[in-house]
């Protein structure tokens, strides 16, 4: 299981920024309808199956609005749960912990829902050699969140983001001039590693001639997927990406394409359903 991608003062400013936004000045409903003193005590429960993901963030949210708050946490990150699993019991103040149940459960059932989806993909591509990546597709602000919960459904990290990584994409292509000029210009940048998105089978040639160490071979047909690796001929590690779904990703991965990256993943994934619910 990867590491979890936040430290203390990463994971702070991420609670600090959801509670700006849900409680801003106040949880007026909490603070007119619940007694200071009063306390809760309540379970974190799946509704549905689920691959879960986001379980270090539960003792953080609840224990900024209640230090003394008690949480068990009961699976762990990568756990496949079924409906009417605990995920967590927690006991503190009723006030806190109604005020903070809605970050936990929105970023719970959102790192989830891209676990499980991820789950899916991972589960169509078994018995192939091919490797499920995720992409740069992320909501902005989660992207170290909406990664990691990829690797937790079993997928592998692509890039970060820019700055780790050169791939020369369509519109890089069109402003160097040529396939040539951009692998030339990414190798007097000083840089080894070089991917070049292929639309054409013509590119394929090109980028390998110019010495481009990977490919992504974009909205490629299977036949027209197969006839790339042909001519990249095993020398040159290959991706395909662009439109896979659940239904036509095992047949992608039939061609024998070394990755396949799907965007989806952490850019639509539907969340699943947690609730807290009161406990005597």
């Amino acid at each position: 299981m990867t590491t979890f991608p936040l430290n203390t003062a990463q994971t702070d400013a991420f609670i600090d920024a959801a509670f700006a936004e849900d409680i801003g000045t106040g949880d007026v409903t909490a603070s007119s309808v619940i007694p200071a003193a009063a306390t809760l005590n309540a379970a974190m429960n799946s509704r549905e199956c689920m691959a879960v993901s986001g379980i270090p963030l539960i003792v953080p949210i609840f224990r900024r609005l209640d230090p003394n708050v008690d949480v068990e946490l009961h699976v762990q990150d990568g756990d496949q749960l079924t409906a009417g699993d605990t995920i967590a019991t927690i006991s503190g103040n009723a006030r806190a912990l109604l005020s903070a149940e809605r970050t936990a459960l929105n970023i719970l059932q959102h790192l989830s829902g891209i676990a499980t989806l991820t789950q899916r993909f991972v589960a169509a591509l078994e018995g192939t050699n091919t490797k499920l990546l995720d992409t740069r597709k992320t909501i902005p602000g989660l992207r170290a969140l909406g990664k990691y919960a990829a690797a937790c459904g079993g997928a592998h990290n692509h890039r970060m983001g820019l700055f780790d990584a050169v791939m020369i994409k369509d519109n890089h292509i069109a402003v160097a001039g040529s396939v040539t000029k951009a692998v030339l210009g990414a190798q007097a940048a000083g840089h080894a590693q070089i991917q070049v998105e292929c639309d054409t089978l013509e590119q394929v040639s090109e980028a390998k001639e110019a010495g481009a160490t990977s490919l992504l071979l974009d909205n490629m047909p299977p036949e027209v997927l197969q006839q790339a690796l042909a001519i990249a001929d095993g020398r040159i590690p290959c991706e395909a990406s662009g439109g896979v779904t659940l239904e036509t990703i095992r047949t992608i991965a039939e061609t024998g394409v070394d990755y396949i990256s799907v965007g989806r993943l952490t850019q639509s994934a539907p969340a699943v359903d947690i609730g807290l619910d009161y406990a005597d």
